[in-house]
């Protein structure tokens, strides 16, 4: 990157963007950008020196930030080509680069521990983080959500690691270049970007050649990619029960979970898990070998995981009482809400579990609706609203009725719109209720909060 003053985000908001800005405020430059609606995100990031506009206007871009030499431009793939910020920018001879090229910048110039896969990522390298930023290594951290150990997505320190969650939307994670990386799934998705199975697993192959010689690869058992190393990436593979690192003598027991985590470089008795959920187990391993190979000690792993806060929307309990268990969950890949289903089974195996899901994507929707409709059926009642858009515009015969008409006979199943989600949770009492899914109905968590508070 040239010598930069000001750095301009067109879609500023979104989670991994906000990492960003945060990184180049920290700087001293100036930051600004434009982003559709508000949201507390942005408020924050106001709060903390950044200029935000919420109107697609040329006129508001900030001086700072209308001179080519100085100014640099980061935008996410959700933006449009038409827009009309982009598009001045790139006729004014502006440095445009994506998130994902900003990142595999700083995994040049420091040692990148960065964490893909279809699902898991998230948790995973936040773990990682916590584990490396109180060792003695320290590190920096760009994260995929909301740390609750830190209260940010964000991480600065003057130490040599950066832990970089590794998106494979739009290939974008081929701009990284790994010191070591976790893969932690790859069951196919963002298929409207991909168009077949096999070339989302080979974009995963290509993303293994980018790791740097004396680095490694950590990963998952089993899974249907080929990786293709170079000479000098070591490599191992790690599962909940077997591989290089695993666990053993699982103790899931009134709400606490303890594990040893096995590993060919030093065994650890008894860790415990921050945030207990048994779908966690397998992303600790893997973030616990990623640190280890780094670096930090037995004693800095265990403490680093028995401290862990979990990530905000990644099993996310809201109340938790004999009355009324509530959870939100960001869960929308039908192995996600698989694994977040058995988990939230196998924590309260007697309980009556009630989901209310807004599907995620109208070709996500169309490519695994069978899918979503088997994982959700393990849970005992479903609510399904309408499919959030986000970037795509409606498909013709696509909605939430797919999902609807195949879940398993036997599960208490509705059809609600988003808007009238508050009034049925009113109406209802609720023994086990989570929210899953990655649109907006998230934003409701906190008045659902209140209300099933106020009822118990």
């Amino acid at each position: 990157m040239k010598d930069i003053k000001a750095v301009y985000f067109v879609g500023a908001g979104g989670i991994g963007m906000s990492a960003i800005a945060r990184y180049f405020i920290s700087r001293g430059m100036v930051v600004a950008g434009y982003d559709k609606t508000p949201s507390d995100l942005t408020r924050q990031l106001e709060k903390e020196g950044m200029l935000i506009h919420y109107e697609e206007n040329i006129d508001e871009i900030p001086q700072a930030c209308r001179l080519p030499q100085s100014c640099l431009v980061i935008y996410t793939p959700a933006i449009p080509a038409e827009h009309l910020e982009l598009q001045y920018f790139r006729e004014n001879g502006f440095e445009i680069q994506k998130r994902a090229q900003v990142l595999g910048t700083l995994t040049r110039q420091h040692k990148g521990l960065c964490v893909a896969g279809t699902h898991g990522k998230t948790t995973t390298s936040t773990m990682c983080a916590h584990i490396m930023h109180q060792s003695h290594l320290d590190c920096n951290a760009f994260l995929g959500g909301i740390s609750k150990n830190y209260g940010t997505n964000y991480i600065l320190s003057k130490s040599d690691y950066v832990v970089i969650e590794a998106d494979e939307f739009d290939r974008s994670f081929h701009w990284l270049r790994p010191w070591m990386s976790v893969i932690t799934a790859t069951d196919p998705d963002h298929l409207d970007i991909y168009g077949t199975k096999e070339a989302y697993l080979e974009s995963f192959r290509h993303y293994t050649e980018l790791i740097q010689p004396g680095g490694a690869l950590i990963v998952h058992r089993n899974l249907e990619m080929k990786e293709s190393l170079q000479q000098g990436v070591r490599r191992y593979d790690y599962s909940l029960n077997e591989g290089d690192f695993h666990a053993e003598n699982i103790v899931i027991d009134n709400g606490n979970i303890t594990f040893d985590f096995v590993s060919p470089i030093e065994s650890i008795k008894k860790i415990e898990l921050g945030q207990p959920v048994p779908i966690n187990i397998e992303n600790a391993v893997a973030a616990m070998a990623m640190a280890q190979l780094a670096g930090c000690t037995a004693e800095e792993l265990s403490y680093g995981m028995k401290t862990y806060g979990g990530v905000d929307r990644r099993f996310d309990f809201k109340i938790k009482n004999d009355r009324c268990v509530f959870l939100s969950d960001y869960a929308h890949h039908p192995k996600e809400i698989y694994h977040s289903a058995r988990s939230i089974r196998e924590l309260y195996r007697d309980r009556k579990i009630t989901a209310i899901f807004q599907p995620h994507l109208y070709t996500r929707t169309r490519d695994f609706y069978h899918e979503f409709a088997d994982a959700l059926s393990q849970l005992d009642e479903v609510i399904l609203t309408e499919i959030y858009p986000a970037r795509e515009l409606p498909i013709e015969g696509v909605t939430s009725q797919l999902i609807y008409d195949n879940l398993q006979p036997g599960v208490e199943k509705q059809m609600i719109r988003k808007d009238d989600v508050l009034e049925f949770v009113k109406s209802r009492s609720f023994d086990v209720l989570i929210v899953l899914g990655a649109g907006d109905l998230d934003n409701y968590v906190p008045e659902i909060t209140k209300l099933l508070n106020n009822k118990s």
